[in-house]
């Protein structure tokens, strides 16, 4: 069996998962690793897992040069710069089969662009990572629905949610670093999924048409005086001057085609969830039939009593972003899993070895980005966006939400 050679740009937490997703993928290895931060400790990471020897490079050539293909797991205010040095390797020699990047692919529709432009121009193949579509349950909720729905219709309306208490990284926080807040952070997933589980089983994934979009977003509790405080001495982010929306929701409507009926894909997403930890909640909603896929559902429950908590040295060894330490805790076996990690990394190594594309493309992050900008315009205006307008869109390209621009407070505060 032939092996994707991988390489990583970054190190933090995103790597880390992707490293236990490569040890339920055969034919992928880690060979290396650029990153200004944290290089030597994915290496041991990488080499305690068994996925690759992991060699730590000086450079994104000297990495480029010495993989099949690379994985951008960067902050989003780098992935420019990240992505130029990535063509320029591939100009100077680089013989990459393709470029996989994390979610989301860029901070603006302008940046998202130029992402798929610089691509194109060496004609790299590329992967647009959103685990989410690949979760194992949203795809066996859709093969058993697949009879069901060539009889009754399609998915009419769906509901996806991602909650959490709040972002590990001081960056993620910062709405200039990042592109926004929660809706730029987690939204992309909720929106990517919901389209994706309103598409009928047999089309691409873009084939239903973006119709209208509205949007609500907030300061609920990370606005609050003492939370400001604590977010201030923990990530050193000041949300006096620069906040970011910790909770969204809003609704994109969705055209097919070929049958002209109207689809709704419901989002919301936020910061502020303090339960087991990170929750996934997905809906889908049909003539007839149903599906809800809740994450924090495990098959797994430890109790730790007050008197034994003292003992337990890591809140999140029971489940991503775990806020509590004792209590009833719902324990995931296998995350990376769960929440599609390991189907992701499957389909982007067979697309790349096959040289094919994969089922998700930089196009099709491209597109998410769009919509995720289009909620924070529709937010900012307070009304329903018209996607079908080409003047909205020629707006799009140019729009930075006021979150982004450091001008949250205008909208979060009023």
């Amino acid at each position: 069996m032939e092996t994707l050679k991988l390489g990583f740009i970054g190190a933090g937490f995103i790597a880390k998962f992707q490293v236990l997703a490569m040890t339920q993928v055969n034919n992928t290895e880690l060979v290396g690793v650029y990153s200004k931060e944290g290089s030597g400790d994915l290496q041991k990471y990488a080499q305690k897992n068994d996925v690759g020897k992991c060699t730590v490079y000086k450079s994104i050539r000297e990495l480029c040069n010495n993989c099949d293909a690379v994985a951008i797991y960067a902050p989003n205010y780098a992935r420019i710069e990240i992505m130029e040095e990535i063509v320029a390797a591939v100009k100077a020699g680089a013989e990459l089969k393709g470029i996989i990047c994390e979610k989301p692919l860029a901070r603006t529709v302008k940046e998202a662009q130029q992402l798929v432009d610089l691509a194109n121009g060496v004609h790299l193949n590329t992967a647009y990572h959103e685990n989410q579509i690949h979760m194992k349950s949203i795809h066996n909720a859709l093969i058993q629905l697949e009879p069901v729905q060539r009889i009754m219709g399609p998915i009419a309306l769906a509901r996806s949610s991602e909650e959490h208490s709040g972002p590990h990284e001081p960056w993620f926080w910062d709405p200039t670093r990042q592109g926004g807040g929660v809706l730029a952070d987690m939204g992309c997933h909720s929106i990517a999924v919901s389209w994706y589980v309103l598409t009928p089983f047999d089309k691409p994934v873009t084939f239903l048409e973006p119709v209208s979009v509205s949007c609500d977003v907030s300061l609920l509790k990370w606005g609050k005086p003492d939370f400001r405080k604590k977010l201030m001495d923990k990530m050193g982010v000041d949300y006096n001057k620069l906040p970011a929306e910790d909770f969204c929701t809003g609704i994109i409507t969705f055209r097919n085609p070929e049958t002209g009926q109207l689809v709704k894909g419901q989002f919301s997403n936020s910061w502020m969830y303090d339960k087991q930890g990170l929750r996934l909640l997905m809906e889908g909603l049909g003539p007839g039939y149903t599906f809800e896929i809740n994450s924090l559902r495990s098959p797994l429950e430890v109790f730790i009593a007050d008197e034994a908590a003292e003992s337990v040295a890591n809140a999140e060894a029971a489940l991503e972003k775990a806020t509590a330490s004792r209590g009833l805790m719902a324990i995931q076996p296998n995350e990376a899993d769960l929440y599609g990690y390991v189907d992701e990394t499957r389909d982007t190594a067979r697309a790349f070895l096959n040289n094919k594309k994969p089922l998700l493309d930089w196009k099709f992050g491209l597109e998410i980005t769009k919509l995720v900008q289009a909620s924070y315009m529709a937010a900012e205006q307070k009304k329903t966006i018209d996607l079908t307008d080409q003047g909205i869109q020629k707006d799009l390209m140019n729009f930075q939400s006021m979150v982004a621009q450091g001008r949250g407070g205008e909208i979060l505060f009023s």
